[in-house]
């Protein structure tokens, strides 16, 4: 054998190197992380590998733009996406879209003056931060708030924007973007246009986005020399069909939230990212007639470490239903592919994908995306150049630049996207939108919060829920607006229940989850902790107002009352005013209410108000006048007040009929009364748990 020579040798190293490289790809090297593989980690917790320093990550991303979210129901975060994307297309903006817990601002007097930051921020309930902008909001309200420079003023250089949601039937309307937008300015940051507000409660959120952010570009662009090009959409993400998987591969995810949940071993900690599958114990239905359904359900969080106190929320993680998602991919041409297996990849490094892949079309449309939610005329604007035809074409650009027809033509029928674009197509299927388009402009979907309507001393491990399923008929209009979570709960009562075929006012959901690991049955929650809360001391007298589901707090405070006394325990009065149509049909909890009192005895105190079963409608707040005197004393007693319900209408009357009651018999004037209830307010001592 001949003797090999040193080049001999290295080739055949190299080549030898090669071939361990090949097969080990993806085994013991090149392995591409997973982002959804931790996602279940703690809201604040630091991400491995991650900056937290934002004028770092600009700098290393060449990015001019951020645009930060303080998002608790996903429609900050969309208004944010969609100003980072429009930034880019008008004017060449080098953007990205951030989230405020994800970073450090002590450093933000260091951002030069030749980029410009964007905040988006949500007020959530009375005056607070959302989750996610809890420490953001801290750092900045803080007496003490340095930074890393001796700069004077502190942030001289920054350049902002500032846009708010927010809902004016609470006291404290867009409170965010005012305390921020005030302590930004005084701290010295250059503010190129005023704050906008949008308001929820008037309904007219997107509208107020929509007029604020067209003079703000203006002034964004004069301040910082940009020059407006015609805007043509870029996308954001990639998407691939991988051929060589089936939506039976073990490594394709078909709804599960992160990598634990794919490989079926989910462990928490359990929270809004990170859902705990919770068997529902008990479903029953409340309500006495035929077409209109309330769901009384019992979920088992034993074993998961969940915790909650009395007045806290339990999360739903809901799906989309099986006709609504059939409807969505008709209607885009994606019926056929509904199985096939995709990768969607960010097209640019700050992006961030809202879900795990590789998963199917189906997947998506049934399990993260808002299909149902009302639809943006600045989304419709968007795909219209993708029409089928010229005819449609010039119809949905006439939808997105004319409000007003808009209105008549789309959000007055309440129309989501799917119907949008059958109306305006006629049959035509919309195969040319890209599916990144869809993935941009409609919002990921959210957990649905419901007031827990069971005591933690009664039941730590079992969570009572109370929720309307809500299938409304509007005047005049061909189709029924349906609640997708509600309606998805209804649809696991029925099955519980003993129906192999749940089909809740038409609707189709695929219940039994993911790989068929939620049947049995059961439902993916976490828990929201909430200031809504009793008095620690229980001798104090606590005055209630909740018609309708609004008494699902109060069933757990006075469950919680009920079993103090029971153990021997001194409890203050306890009065509820309860309010619905008819007491033999929507009575809620009516033989409960018998059992808290014999515990409770005097201190207990149910006033009812039926609006249907008189000559006249009488309403909660018609009640509280008519024990205006008692009110008052037991306020003097330093009573607390709470009001559970809809925030637009009954909130607000009880609001000004306290007022007045104060009035009257204190013998004080209504200026001064009002001044009274909001130091109620103030003190804590008035607490609301309310929504529009």
């Amino acid at each position: 054998m001949a003797q090999l020579d040193t080049l001999d040798i290295c080739v055949l190293a190299v080549l030898l190197i090669g071939t361990v490289a090949y097969f080990t790809k993806g085994s013991l090297w090149g392995v591409v992380k997973d982002p959804y593989a931790s996602s279940f980690t703690p809201v604040g917790a630091g991400k491995e590998g991650k900056t937290r320093n934002i004028v770092e990550k600009m700098e290393e991303s060449s990015k001019n733009c951020v645009v930060f979210y303080g998002s608790q129901t996903g429609t900050a975060e969309d208004y944010a996406s969609r100003l980072a994307k429009e930034g880019k297309s008008r004017f060449g903006l080098e953007t990205m879209v951030a989230d405020l817990e994800d970073y450090d601002y002590d450093n933000l007097d260091t951002l030069a003056k030749d980029k410009v930051v964007i905040f988006v921020l949500a007020t959530y309930g009375e005056g607070e931060p959302t989750d996610n902008a809890v420490e953001f909001y801290e750092f900045f309200t803080s007496d003490d708030v340095s930074f890393s420079s001796a700069s004077d003023p502190p942030l001289g250089n920054l350049n902002y924007v500032a846009f708010g949601l927010g809902n004016n039937t609470y006291e404290h309307y867009n409170s965010m973007v005012r305390k921020v937008s005030a302590r930004l300015d005084g701290l010295g940051a250059h503010r190129i246009s005023a704050a906008g507000e949008g308001d929820d409660g008037a309904g007219t959120m997107e509208e107020d986005f929509l007029a604020w952010k067209d003079p703000m570009w203006s002034a964004l662009a004069e301040t910082l020399g940009l020059e407006e090009r015609e805007a043509v959409y870029e996308p954001i993400f990639g998407i691939t069909e991988r051929e060589g998987l089936t939506k039976d591969s073990a490594e394709v995810y078909l709804g599960e939230p992160n990598k634990l949940h794919l490989e079926g071993t989910p462990k928490g900690p359990f929270n809004a990212h990170n859902p705990y599958i919770a068997p529902i114990v008990e479903s029953k239905e409340l309500f006495t007639v035929k077409d209109r359904n309330c769901l009384h359900m019992e979920i088992d969080v034993g074993g998961s470490n969940l915790t909650y106190q009395t007045g806290d929320h339990i999360a739903i993680w809901p799906t989309n239903s099986g006709k609504e998602a059939d409807r969505f991919l008709n209607v885009t041409g994606l019926m056929s592919k509904r199985d096939d297996v995709i990768t969607v990849k960010p097209l640019e490094p700050t992006a961030k994908v809202p879900f795990p892949t590789p998963t199917t079309y189906d997947a998506i449309i049934r399990y993260h995306i808002e299909i149902c939610a009302p639809v943006s005329r600045q989304f419709v604007a968007t795909i219209a150049p993708f029409a089928p035809n010229e005819k449609s074409k010039a119809e949905m650009t006439k939808l997105g630049s004319d409000k007003d027809y808009f209105h008549s033509r789309v959000s007055n029928h309440y129309f989501n996207i799917a119907q949008v674009l059958e109306e305006v197509g006629e049959g035509q299927k919309w195969t040319n939108i890209p599916f990144s388009a869809f993935l941009e402009g409609l919002v990921k979907i959210q957990p649905r919060y419901y007031s827990i309507s069971s005591s933690s001393l009664v039941q730590k491990d079992k969570i009572s829920i109370t929720a309307v399923v809500e299938s409304i008929r509007l005047a005049g209009r061909a189709h029924v607006l349906k609640g997708v979570t509600t309606n998805y709960l209804l649809a696991l009562k029925q099955k519980q229940h003993g129906d192999p075929n749940p089909d809740p006012h038409g609707l189709t959901y695929d219940i039994t989850g993911p790989r068929n690991r939620y049947d049995g049955v059961h439902v993916p929650v976490h828990v929201r902790h909430s200031n809504f809360k009793l008095p620690s001391d229980p001798t104090k007298p606590i005055i209630m107002i909740g018609p309708g589901t609004g008494v699902a707090p109060f069933r757990a405070f006075v469950q919680e009352r009920a079993a103090q006394a029971k153990a021997g325990h001194q409890v203050g009065k306890t009065i509820l005013f309860f309010g619905c149509r008819k007491a033999s049909e929507d009575f809620l909890y009516a033989e409960e209410w018998e059992e808290y009192k014999q515990a409770l005895g005097d201190n207990f105190s149910l006033v009812t108000a039926f609006s249907r079963d008189g000559p006249t409608k009488v309403y909660v707040q018609h009640r509280l006048t008519e024990h205006a005197k008692e009110i008052n004393e037991l306020l003097q007693e330093k009573a607390y007040f709470y009001v559970c319900g809809d925030a637009s209408n009954m909130a607000r009357e009880v609001n000004t009929v306290l007022g007045k009651i104060l009035a009257e018999q204190r013998g004080i004037s209504e200026a001064k009364a009002e001044e009274v209830v909001k130091n109620m307010r103030a003190a804590n001592q008035y607490q609301e748990d309310v929504w529009s």
